[in-house]
């Protein structure tokens, strides 16, 4: 795989006129119900190129024969984990209703997996900024030019207003749902791509080794110009780290208000930003900021080291703190259980979190008109005081699987995942698909 290097030699076809007739198609496997950025980002690019564009995201649309029909290649958007894994799963049933067509990967995940993906049949893969390479890969193919190829490439290009008119319709998409139980529309806009952090367990790192590109301004307003007019109220701006740039979020920030004043918003802001950038937060709050998320991770200043995460445990109680004064909600997410995970610690998470109310919405829930609110967790594990609380809460009923040992206790109801385990160990035992267990 090349980083940073001109562009191979079988994929530097010159742009051809419109009209060619050669078809691409784009699948997204998977995005955390968003309307993929990346897909669009693509299909502006190869529609440039004059060339036609299909565009599949398999969340909500089945893959079948008559999608691919004609394509002359196809391009699979590896943005996350899951989405690989899915993948995996439908490379061979391209490569059986599109023999014909040429089959590439990008994405953060495409680049590591590479070896992989080429032992399925993948001939390109391109990682980071890969529009252009991939407007090169196919014009080489619609020339008659094949083979392995495959870049990193983290430098600056150009970058165009998405071309979203090929995907569902964003109703479909995750939407944006507030205490008193109305809906938002949501959008999906990135104002950056790639992050200048290190931190050891992102997937961005080996891609973008600490680099970061700005989409600039009038195309971040275009992007969140055609999703208002689809209907989007709200903007969930997907970037890594929506302060990599504060002077570019803030002129984004300040031209989405200018121009939409109704327009509520949510982002990603490490711990780090949120202490470093704290005098910007009652701005952010003030031009419609519904809350941040920050992907705090742990709450062990060992942990938070071997993880480069590049704050302490201090550093976040701090950013509470400065959220709170703001009056901006922080959804904090976390690595609960990874090789150094022990006992103590997640009892001292779940504790810390009880003690700061982060886990205290039920009330605010009742308050803001909600009849009845109902909980759910993965694992039961009910440590202290936990049944106490539950039982003295509002919440109608809490719901957990079976994976720690069941509690006899009042509102709790126990969900049995033994069928769907041995249903998943029989699949692998016999070589079967487990992902479609899922789906």
């Amino acid at each position: 795989m090349h980083r940073d290097l001109p562009a191979p030699a079988c994929c530097t076809a010159s742009v051809p006129p419109a009209g060619g007739g050669f078809r691409v198609v784009l699948i997204n496997p998977y995005e955390l119900g968003r309307q993929s950025f990346a897909i669009a980002e693509a299909s502006a690019w190869f529609k440039r190129a004059g060339m036609e564009v299909i565009c599949l995201d398999l969340a909500l649309e089945k893959l079948s024969p008559e999608a691919l029909a004609g394509a002359g290649a196809v391009a699979i958007h590896l943005g996350m984990h899951t989405a690989t894994r899915l993948a995996l799963e439908i490379l061979p049933r391209l490569r059986a209703w599109a023999p014909a067509a040429a089959l590439a990967a990008f994405g953060l995940y495409a680049p590591v997996n590479e070896a992989l993906l080429r032992e399925l049949g993948v001939e390109a893969v391109f990682g980071g900024e890969s529009e252009p390479d991939l407007v090169r890969w196919a014009q080489a193919v619609r020339g008659g030019s094949r083979g392995a190829v495959g870049r990193v490439h983290t430098g600056r290009i150009e970058f165009l207003p998405p071309d979203r008119s090929g995907l569902p319709p964003l109703s479909r998409y995750a939407q944006l749902v507030l205490p008193d139980g109305s809906r938002r529309g949501a959008g999906f806009v990135e104002t950056t791509r790639g992050c200048k952090h290190l931190c050891r367990h992102c997937p961005v790192v080996p891609v973008y080794e600490g680099r970061f590109r700005a989409v600039p301004l009038p195309v971040v307003m275009a992007d969140i110009e055609q999703q208002v007019a689809m209907g989007a109220q709200h903007i969930s701006f997907t970037d890594h780290d929506f302060l990599n740039g504060p002077g570019h979020a803030l002129k984004v920030v300040r031209a989405m208000k200018a121009r939409f004043p109704g327009l509520s918003f949510d982002a990603t802001i490490k711990v780090e930003h949120l202490v470093r950038h704290a005098a910007l937060l009652p701005e952010l709050a003030a031009a419609g900021c519904a809350f941040v998320i920050s992907a705090v991770e742990s709450l062990d200043d060992a942990v938070l080291g071997y993880l480069a995460k590049n704050h302490t445990r201090a550093d976040f109680l701090r950013a509470v703190a400065l959220m709170r004064e703001a009056g901006l909600p922080l959804a904090p997410t976390w690595v609960a259980f990874h090789p150094w995970t022990t006992l103590e610690g997640y009892l001292d998470l779940l504790a810390t979190l009880v003690a700061l109310r982060l886990v205290e919405a039920v009330e605010a829930l009742m308050q803001a008109g909600a009849e009845e609110v109902y909980a759910a967790a993965t694992h039961g594990v009910y440590v202290g005081p936990a049944l106490e609380r539950i039982a003295k809460s509002p919440v109608k009923e809490v719901a957990a699987t079976d994976t720690c040992p069941p509690k006899d206790a009042p509102k709790l109801k126990t969900l049995t995942v033994a069928p769907l385990f041995a249903e998943a160990i029989w699949r692998i035992h016999r070589g079967e698909s487990v992902s479609s267990l899922f789906t």
